[in-house]
């Protein structure tokens, strides 16, 4: 992990990821619909709207070194599959297919560099769904399999695929949820250590590992527990 690129890199989770990567020697691309809020010092800004086919294409011309892609660009809009339509298919447009779009146009990217890794920022919600996070829930789940597809379809060029599922992290996007939040710093080490080893999934918290294991038994249970159903 000598050079990454993380999207999303202006707050949140990105914001920790592009400062631990600096930390720990890399050359970092923070990406973000607008570079202005970037301030990071020691990062390369980097225009990207992941939902954007062109700014997606200049950024892997751009950043033709890099041997990490960070997907961490992610919406939270709190659609329901059947209410608003627009906000489901802008969580789909940012949280599957920019994800997809970012490792189509970085896979030759990773493979002329060595193989490299991919790290695709899912979620708990990968699992299960919750009242106001239908659209949310779906997105991520497809998110999660989508890692699972691409780690067969370029293991031929050698690059890994990690999949990182959590809760909640103490970040502007959950700042109005309640719940035991972790620590973004915490999350970040936990995921590039990782990556490191070779994992291909990382389960950040006990609560994430606690839904992961109810996916073997019947969902009743887990629904009338949470009640959430």
């Amino acid at each position: 992990m000598t050079t990454a690129l993380i999207t999303g890199a202006n707050r949140g989770l990105g914001h920790h990821f592009a400062a631990e990567l600096l930390a720990r020697g890399a050359t970092v691309y923070a990406a973000a619909r607008e570079p202005a809020t970037i301030d990071l010092p020691g990062v390369r800004p980097v225009a990207l709207d992941v939902t954007d086919p062109d700014a997606v294409a200049a950024a892997a011309d751009l950043a033709a070194d890099v041997d990490l892609l960070v997907n961490n660009a992610g919406i939270s809009t709190g659609s329901q599959l059947l209410g608003d339509l627009e906000g489901v298919r802008a969580e789909m447009d940012v949280n599957f297919w920019g994800a997809l779009s970012m490792v189509r146009a970085f896979a030759p990217v990773l493979a002329a560099n060595g193989g490299g890794a991919i790290v695709n920022i899912a979620s708990a919600l990968s699992w299960f769904a919750a009242p106001g996070a239908g659209a949310y829930a779906v997105s991520k789940a497809a998110n999660w399999n989508m890692s699972n597809a691409l780690r067969l379809e370029l293991a031929a060029q050698g690059t890994r695929v990690t999949s990182v599922h959590l809760g909640l992290a103490d970040t502007d996007m959950a700042a109005g949820l309640q719940g035991p939040k972790t620590d973004p710093a915490v999350v970040v080490r936990t995921v590039l250590d990782a990556v490191e080893a070779g994992d291909l999934e990382v389960v950040v918290d006990e609560w994430s590992a606690m839904v992961k294991a109810s996916l073997a038994g019947d969902p009743r249970a887990f629904y009338d527990r949470f009640g959430t159903a």
